[in-house]
């Protein structure tokens, strides 16, 4: 996942400073990871951005899964601690803390509760919106460890875009070989692989009929979906109308004309 921001000095304090995140700069481009991990997100500079419009086509937020609850409340006492002001839920699959970054880039930070408690019904996942516990949740910590930093095993979880059209969104990607997880859900979508409560959501609820956003605002350059394996990726290029690709990287665009990269383990 790429990041378009005004500053990487800027973005840099937010996201090593304050969210734990490790750094490795090369000019106008920062690679993040977590505690010697794969690169999670690149930030790259572009000088004299501006915010991105919330009624444009691009990404609504990106999402950091943690590895564990107890990882989810040392998080959220840090972020009362460094004074970041956060929106939060509790989707019963996850509880989830929403904030930004300097850009006005979304961030979603959340850690899954046990699959087999998630309320399933004809593979129809029952997102809810309540408020978080944070009583039982901050009891999770036990000791007094505190936040070291994003841990080993953090990951992306999902990313979610501000569609033009919801339905031609899900149509895509269904096309593209995931599965509907919760169909037009005021306006939104979500769909996954595997049985994930989700992947990519999309909405419309501020952006129904408009464009993408340009690339002189901040926002998302171009995120990744990972195949499993060669043959998944040659299926899903091949859906998309691709037959000559070699390599392990396809490069495409959703129907919005979003970037994302299709790869596969080499």
């Amino acid at each position: 996942m790429r990041l378009r921001v005004a500053s990487l000095d800027r973005s840099l304090a937010f996201y090593v400073d304050t969210l734990g995140f490790e750094a490795v700069r090369n000019g106008d481009v920062a690679s993040l990871a977590a505690a010697g991990g794969p690169t999670l997100v690149e930030l790259r500079e572009v000088p004299g951005l501006q915010r991105a419009p919330a009624n444009a086509a691009g990404m609504y937020h990106f999402a950091i899964l943690l590895p564990s609850r107890p990882d989810l409340a040392r998080f959220v006492r840090h972020l009362a601690e460094q004074r970041v002001p956060f929106g939060q839920s509790d989707h019963t699959v996850s509880e989830a803390l929403y904030f930004d970054d300097p850009d006005g880039n979304g961030i979603e930070v959340y850690a899954d509760r046990d699959r087999a408690t998630w309320p399933v019904d004809d593979g129809i996942v029952r997102f809810t919106g309540d408020p978080i516990d944070f009583d039982d949740l901050l009891g999770e910590i036990k000791d007094s460890s505190i936040w070291a930093g994003m841990p080993a095993g953090t990951a992306i979880g999902h990313v979610h875009l501000r569609v033009a059209d919801v339905e031609r969104a899900e149509a895509f990607f269904v096309q593209l070989g995931f599965e509907v997880t919760a169909d037009f859900v005021r306006g939104a979508s979500f769909v996954s692989a595997g049985g994930y409560h989700h992947h990519i959501g999309m909405n419309m609820w501020q952006s129904r009929g408009r464009p993408l956003a340009g690339a002189d605002v901040s926002g998302l350059d171009a995120f990744t979906i990972v195949l499993p394996d060669e043959q998944s990726w040659r299926d899903a290029i091949e859906r998309l109308g691709d037959t000559a690709s070699s390599g392990h990287v396809f490069h495409a665009l959703t129907p919005d004309g979003t970037a994302f990269d299709l790869v596969y383990p080499e």
